[in-house]
Protein backbone atom coordinates (compact mmCIF):
# COMPACT_ATOMS: atom_id res chain seq x y z
CA UNK A 1 0.00 0.00 0.00
CA UNK A 2 1.14 3.11 -1.29
CA UNK A 3 1.18 6.24 1.40
CA UNK A 4 0.47 10.23 0.57
CA UNK A 5 3.09 12.20 1.85
CA UNK A 6 2.33 15.80 2.06
CA UNK A 7 5.17 17.87 2.25
CA UNK A 8 4.32 21.75 3.28
CA UNK A 9 6.63 24.94 3.29
CA UNK A 10 6.90 26.70 6.93
CA UNK A 11 8.96 29.70 7.71
CA UNK A 12 9.81 29.00 11.42
CA UNK A 13 7.46 27.73 14.24
CA UNK A 14 8.57 24.29 13.41
CA UNK A 15 10.78 24.23 16.90
CA UNK A 16 8.12 21.48 18.56
CA UNK A 17 8.12 19.37 15.24
CA UNK A 18 11.91 19.50 15.73
CA UNK A 19 12.36 18.56 19.07
CA UNK A 20 9.80 15.54 18.76
CA UNK A 21 11.49 13.97 15.81
CA UNK A 22 14.94 14.46 16.62
CA UNK A 23 13.87 12.94 20.16
CA UNK A 24 13.72 9.58 17.82
CA UNK A 25 16.74 9.71 16.88
CA UNK A 26 19.63 9.80 19.38
CA UNK A 27 22.07 7.62 16.99
CA UNK A 28 22.15 11.35 14.88
CA UNK A 29 21.34 13.58 17.21
CA UNK A 30 22.39 12.68 20.69
CA UNK A 31 23.96 16.12 22.10
CA UNK A 32 21.31 17.97 23.73
CA UNK A 33 23.03 21.67 22.99
CA UNK A 34 23.34 20.46 19.38
CA UNK A 35 19.43 19.55 19.61
CA UNK A 36 18.51 23.11 21.50
CA UNK A 37 20.35 25.02 18.20
CA UNK A 38 17.93 22.68 15.72
CA UNK A 39 14.82 23.08 17.66
CA UNK A 40 15.81 27.04 18.13
CA UNK A 41 16.14 27.63 13.76
CA UNK A 42 13.39 25.05 13.24
CA UNK A 43 11.75 27.86 15.36
CA UNK A 44 13.26 30.94 13.79
CA UNK A 45 14.30 29.59 9.82
CA UNK A 46 12.26 28.50 7.26
CA UNK A 47 12.07 24.79 6.14
CA UNK A 48 9.97 22.37 5.15
CA UNK A 49 7.84 19.55 6.82
CA UNK A 50 6.50 16.35 5.75
CA UNK A 51 3.20 14.54 6.87
CA UNK A 52 1.85 11.27 6.60
CA UNK A 53 -1.85 10.81 7.49
CA UNK A 54 -1.86 13.81 9.89
CA UNK A 55 1.76 12.81 11.13
CA UNK A 56 4.72 14.96 10.81
CA UNK A 57 7.09 12.70 10.18
CA UNK A 58 10.05 15.12 8.70
CA UNK A 59 11.68 18.35 8.78
CA UNK A 60 14.30 20.18 7.00
CA UNK A 61 15.46 23.91 7.76
CA UNK A 62 16.95 26.36 5.53
CA UNK A 63 19.97 28.90 6.14
CA UNK A 64 19.91 31.56 3.89
CA UNK A 65 23.75 32.59 3.62
CA UNK A 66 23.70 35.14 0.59
CA UNK A 67 20.75 35.77 -1.92
CA UNK A 68 23.00 33.12 -4.14
CA UNK A 69 23.74 30.66 -1.18
CA UNK A 70 21.75 28.17 1.43
CA UNK A 71 22.36 25.51 3.36
CA UNK A 72 20.44 22.50 4.74
CA UNK A 73 21.05 22.93 8.38
CA UNK A 74 19.28 19.76 9.80
CA UNK A 75 17.02 17.32 8.02
CA UNK A 76 15.57 14.47 9.97
CA UNK A 77 12.84 11.90 9.00
CA UNK A 78 11.74 9.15 11.51
CA UNK A 79 13.15 6.34 11.78
CA UNK A 80 10.19 4.04 10.52
CA UNK A 81 9.74 6.51 7.59
CA UNK A 82 13.47 6.19 6.58
CA UNK A 83 14.60 4.61 2.92
CA UNK A 84 10.81 5.85 2.04
CA UNK A 85 11.91 8.76 -0.15
CA UNK A 86 10.16 11.45 2.41
CA UNK A 87 14.25 13.10 2.63
CA UNK A 88 14.27 13.26 -1.54
CA UNK A 89 10.66 14.74 -1.32
CA UNK A 90 11.52 17.31 1.31
CA UNK A 91 14.94 18.45 -0.61
CA UNK A 92 13.28 18.46 -3.36
CA UNK A 93 10.71 21.34 -2.54
CA UNK A 94 13.58 22.80 -0.83
CA UNK A 95 15.38 23.44 -4.22
CA UNK A 96 12.71 23.94 -5.91
CA UNK A 97 11.74 27.05 -3.48
CA UNK A 98 15.47 28.01 -3.37
CA UNK A 99 15.80 28.07 -7.26
CA UNK A 100 12.01 30.55 -7.50
CA UNK A 101 13.95 32.88 -4.87
CA UNK A 102 17.74 33.13 -7.23
CA UNK A 103 19.19 30.49 -5.20
CA UNK A 104 22.26 28.95 -7.06
CA UNK A 105 24.42 26.96 -4.48
CA UNK A 106 23.19 24.32 -1.73
CA UNK A 107 25.47 23.27 0.90
CA UNK A 108 25.05 20.60 3.79
CA UNK A 109 27.22 19.59 6.78
CA UNK A 110 27.80 15.97 8.16
CA UNK A 111 29.95 13.89 9.78
CA UNK A 112 33.02 13.60 8.09
CA UNK A 113 33.73 9.54 6.98
CA UNK A 114 37.46 10.53 9.08
CA UNK A 115 35.12 8.96 11.60
CA UNK A 116 33.64 5.89 11.17
CA UNK A 117 30.11 5.63 11.65
CA UNK A 118 27.58 3.37 10.07
CA UNK A 119 24.96 5.97 10.29
CA UNK A 120 26.81 8.83 8.90
CA UNK A 121 28.00 6.93 6.36
CA UNK A 122 24.56 6.03 4.82
CA UNK A 123 23.69 9.76 5.68
CA UNK A 124 26.60 10.88 3.18
CA UNK A 125 25.41 7.91 0.52
CA UNK A 126 22.24 10.08 0.63
CA UNK A 127 23.50 13.71 0.08
CA UNK A 128 25.78 12.21 -3.14
CA UNK A 129 23.22 9.86 -4.67
CA UNK A 130 21.18 13.71 -4.64
CA UNK A 131 23.99 15.42 -6.28
CA UNK A 132 25.76 17.02 -3.60
CA UNK A 133 29.65 16.68 -4.12
CA UNK A 134 32.12 16.89 -1.19
CA UNK A 135 34.16 20.38 -0.88
CA UNK A 136 36.08 20.50 1.92
CA UNK A 137 36.79 19.17 6.02
CA UNK A 138 36.45 20.68 9.01
CA UNK A 139 38.40 18.70 11.41
CA UNK A 140 37.10 20.97 14.65
CA UNK A 141 34.36 23.06 13.25
CA UNK A 142 32.04 20.81 15.81
CA UNK A 143 34.86 19.77 17.53
CA UNK A 144 37.60 16.86 17.23
CA UNK A 145 35.22 13.98 18.06
CA UNK A 146 33.04 15.23 15.33
CA UNK A 147 34.79 16.43 12.48
CA UNK A 148 32.96 17.85 9.58
CA UNK A 149 32.38 17.23 5.93
CA UNK A 150 30.79 20.28 3.43
CA UNK A 151 28.96 18.99 0.63
CA UNK A 152 27.61 21.57 -2.37
CA UNK A 153 25.37 21.17 -5.18
CA UNK A 154 23.74 23.91 -7.74
CA UNK A 155 20.56 24.63 -7.48
CA UNK A 156 18.11 24.01 -10.86
CA UNK A 157 15.38 25.23 -11.66
CA UNK A 158 13.03 22.00 -12.06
Amino acid sequence: MRVQVLVREVDGGAGAICDGILRLLPTWFGIAESNRHYVDTADTHPGVVASVDDDDVGITTIKHHSPYAAEIYLMAVKPEHHRHGIGRRMLHRVEASLAASGVEFLQVKTLSPARVDEGYAKTRAFWLTCGFRPLEEFPTLWDPDNPALQLIKTVTPR
